[in-house]
């Protein structure tokens, strides 16, 4: 899998150093750590837990298929992260920008990319309409990621994968009960 992954990474430096690096300003900061923040176990779940409590109708059922999507698919993520490691790109490419404080667990796939997905899909399934502005949203965690460093694009990229899939397969099982 390490040599995979250092593929990968030859493919993939040259845009995750556009974005970390030639991006980097500072009132992109504050945007990418909001959209960071979208994407973060506490307010995904919490998001998700609301609406299914409070939401009324489709809007509830979606709260609930992202909260079941959230947990279930950092599953999947935890393994990856376990069976296969890789190294974030700030520990690989010495040019690459970072805060202060890098996560440090390994890089593939993101969690937050995952949790973003998982979250952001149930509402995007209930309403085609909210796609024009949800999917920006979910994208711009995933760039977020990138921008601070922390991950390449491939492992971004699984991450929309991962979330939007187990949200919905959950959609699927939810509708079938």
């Amino acid at each position: 899998m390490a040599q995979f992954y250092r593929m990968l990474s030859r493919f993939e430096s040259d845009w995750f150093l556009h974005v970390n690096v030639r991006w980097n300003r500072e009132a992109l900061n504050r945007l990418f750590w909001l959209l960071s923040i979208i994407g973060g176990a506490t307010f995904s779940l919490s998001v998700s837990l609301a609406a299914g409590l409070l939401a009324p109708g489709i809007w509830g059922i979606a709260g609930w298929q992202g909260l079941a999507a959230v947990a279930l698919s950092h599953l999947p993520v935890a393994i990856a992260k376990r069976v296969s490691p890789r190294s974030r790109p700030y520990q690989v490419l010495p040019q690459a920008k970072t805060g202060p404080r890098p996560l440090q667990d390994p890089s593939f796939p993101s969690g937050h990319t995952t949790a973003a997905f998982a979250l952001l899909t149930p509402w995007m399934a209930a309403s085609p309409a909210l796609i024009a502005l949800l999917l920006p949203i979910g994208a711009g965690v995933a760039l977020s990621r990138i921008y601070f460093g922390l991950h390449y694009p491939s492992d971004t990229v699984a991450g929309m994968l991962l979330g939007s899939s187990t949200a919905l397969l959950v959609g699927v099982w939810i509708h079938a009960a």
